[in-house]
């Protein structure tokens, strides 16, 4: 079966059977390639699950090479949150895609992401009608609380983790978020980590591993 978006996928070893799935949203200018990165760690601790890393929609305006999920060379919070509700829908398409071509539920399914990736990631995971598995985000923030609040309709838990020089996506970022969460009665857990600026740095990525495999039940 074709996908609707580009992907780069990560399959388990032969013969192993696929029971759960991480799909993981690069950030802006980036592409599937670059977040599947983090596989190369992860797999080897997840036999049994399927990493599927989508190209988004669009080019990105700002670097051709790469892939955006919504537009930021206009600066117009409403714009934003407009082009973000069209990810939405595009990524949405994906995900029912992915859960029939490997017989999956939302449950089986953990969201991740990077900057843009985890903020598609969080909206993705709470406005669902079944919960996802879990989140992980690293160095995101909620586009739009208000408008979250309002289309809420599930409590996926989930971890987010910042990097406290980030300069690119503040890290005040993560404390609202957490504290949106908290009033929303969803499970949070977060992490800010020192000295990392805006990028993946493997203490993130181990604490993500470990907690993807307490929710699969690794």
């Amino acid at each position: 079966m074709k996908l609707s978006l580009n992907t780069s996928i990560i399959k388990p070893e032969k013969n192993i059977s696929i029971t759960s799935a991480i799909i993981l949203l690069h950030g802006y200018g980036g592409d599937g390639k670059d977040i599947s990165m983090l596989t190369l760690n992860w797999k080897r601790f997840l036999p049994n699950t399927i990493f599927l890393c989508p190209d988004g929609h669009e080019r990105c305006s700002i670097n051709p090479s790469g892939y955006q999920w919504f537009d930021l060379t206009n600066d117009d919070p409403n714009y934003i949150l407009e082009e973000s509700k069209k990810a939405e829908k595009k990524i949405n398409e994906f995900i029912k895609e992915v859960k029939k071509n490997y017989n999956l539920k939302n449950s089986q399914i953990c969201l991740s992401g990077f900057s843009q990736g985890c903020m598609m990631s969080i909206n993705l995971a709470l406005t669902t009608n079944e919960n996802y598995n879990c989140v992980v985000g690293f160095s995101g923030k909620i586009i739009d609380k208000k408008d979250l609040s309002k289309r809420k309709t599930s409590s996926t838990k989930m971890l987010l983790m910042h990097g406290d020089n980030d300069t690119i996506v503040s890290p005040n970022n993560l404390f609202e978020a957490k504290d949106f969460m908290i009033r929303n009665n969803i499970q949070i857990e977060t992490k800010m980590i020192k000295n990392c600026e805006h990028h993946i740095p493997v203490e993130a990525s181990s604490l993500a591993l470990n907690y993807i495999k307490n929710n699969f039940k690794f």
